[in-house]
Order: C-alpha cells, then structure tokens, then sequence
C-alpha cells in the first residue's frame, strides 16, 4: 500500500515505507509471533502460541495489522499524545485492510464496531478517542462498509485507571477490573462485535472488555489493532536456535502471572 505523498504528516518517507504489515507465523488466536517449537497447526487448523494453548481467550481472535515499531508507532504517537489528527488517515486505511481481510471469516451479516473507549476525563483532555477516529476512518476507506455497524457508545470507561506503563500483568489486571461497562445490553445480546483499538500491548485490555462484551451477551468478539507489540520477536530477536526446554523456560518466566490467573480473570 503507497503511504507516500501524504500532507499535514510530519514523518518522513521511509518511516512510512517502512510500514508493513506482520511477516512471518503468528498465533492465530492472540497475533503473537510463534517459535519454530509451535509452526505446527492443530487439529482445528489454528496455530496456538504457548499461552494460548494453556488458556481460553475471552475473544475469537485477535488480529493487528502491523508491529508496534518504526512508523506506524510514530504515527500513534502523534495521533494521541500531540494531536496530529492526519495520522489518524494512515492509521484507519492500515485498520480498513485489515477489516476487510476478516470480513470473510465474520458469521453474520452485520457486525459491530465499537471502539475501546476512553475515561470522559481523558478523552475531554485529549479532544477525541483515537480508537473511535481510527475506527472513523478505516469505514471511509475501501472495505466492505455493508458488513460493519460502528457502535461507539455501547462500551464505555465507567472510572479512570492508572497508567499501565510499568505495571505486572497481576496489576494490569487488577487496574482495569470494572473500568468497563455495556450501556445497552439488549443492543448486543446474540451480536457479532469487533473491537477496535490503536495497540494491543500485553492483551489486558482487550480481554477485559470482551470478557464485558461476552457477559452482556456478545456471541462472538473479535479484536482488530493497527498495530501489536510481538514481544517474542523483540525480546528473542536473533535467536535462531532454541531447545524448547530453554523456550519452555523464557514462556513461564513471563506468563506464569497470566495462567495462574486464567480462571479468575477470563472467566465468562
């Protein structure tokens, strides 16, 4: 996709070509990059990275068009932390891509679009919530529009939380547990729904509001990202070889939080 030639938007050329959609195997649950230990599919054709092998996911399926590196992060940047709403341009095109890349897996006909809200405070403060503008954006662009409802205001943030910079994954968790809330159940019950949402990080708030989503009645949810951080890629990044005790080892060293909360926190 050309992202050259685009006006008002203070990132040079080759930081916008270098933005790319995700190369190489990925989970097909949660979009982590896998190992050479876990290429295999299973029975089910579906590629499960660690955690997701040990866990059950509160959404179908999490899907992001890019890594949260190089320009595509400096274009989130300058959407939320300065205001540059042009980048939202960029951002919601990468989204439509993505969006019309799942269309043909969705169930049913119309699907709902809601952005992970923000906390009124927050979003009264920055003027907009970048994930509803995104979401703006990407249905102005060349995708399938008949298939997708945008929803904004059928999950909200019902009280502001700390920031998740720095924060364990028991604390990430714990941070976000009842900051969200279905405003109109009925409008959801027996609904198809994709999230939308700039990054997805470590996954907490994504679970948290589809595990909303899903007790308000949502059939299925899906979760769609421009970008995701692929912490394998980034923390393994070189390592060609691994004995899988070693990668054993490395996985339960940073997800043994995530397990040993799996039946509190994804509980339906």
């Amino acid at each position: 996709m050309p992202l050259l030639n685009i006006s008002r938007l203070p990132v040079c050329p080759e930081c916008l070509l270098r933005i790319q959609p995700i190369q190489g195997k990925v989970c097909s649950i949660c979009g982590e990059r896998v190992l050479s230990a876990f290429f295999e599919c299973d029975e089910d054709g579906l590629r499960r990275c660690p955690v997701c092998r040990r866990i059950d996911r509160p959404f179908h399926r999490a899907i992001a068009y890019g890594s949260y590196d190089d320009g595509l992060r400096e274009l989130i940047h300058l959407l939320k932390y300065n205001g540059v709403r042009s980048a939202a341009g960029v951002l919601g095109r990468v989204l439509g891509e993505t969006l019309t890349t799942m269309t043909p897996s969705l169930e049913q006909p119309l699907v709902l679009l809601v952005p992970v809200p923000l906390y009124r405070g927050k979003r009264r403060q920055r003027g907009f919530n970048q994930a509803e503008l995104i979401a703006q954006v990407a249905l102005r662009a060349p995708i399938p529009r008949e298939r997708f409802q945008l929803a904004s205001g059928i999950l909200t943030r019902v009280r502001d939380t700390h920031s998740q910079i720095g924060l364990t994954s028991h604390q990430r968790r714990e941070n976000l547990r009842g900051a969200f809330a279905v405003t109109h159940p009925q409008q959801i019950a027996g609904r198809e729904v994709v999230l939308v949402d700039d990054v997805y990080t470590t996954g907490t708030t994504a679970s948290e509001c589809a595990r909303v989503l899903r007790r308000a009645g949502a059939s299925r949810v899906w979760v769609v990202t421009v970008a995701r951080t692929l912490k394998m890629a980034s923390k393994y990044e070189g390592k060609q070889r691994f004995g899988f005790s070693e990668f054993q080892g490395l996985i339960e060293e940073d997800d043994a939080l995530v397990v040993q909360h799996h039946a509190e926190t994804f509980k339906i």
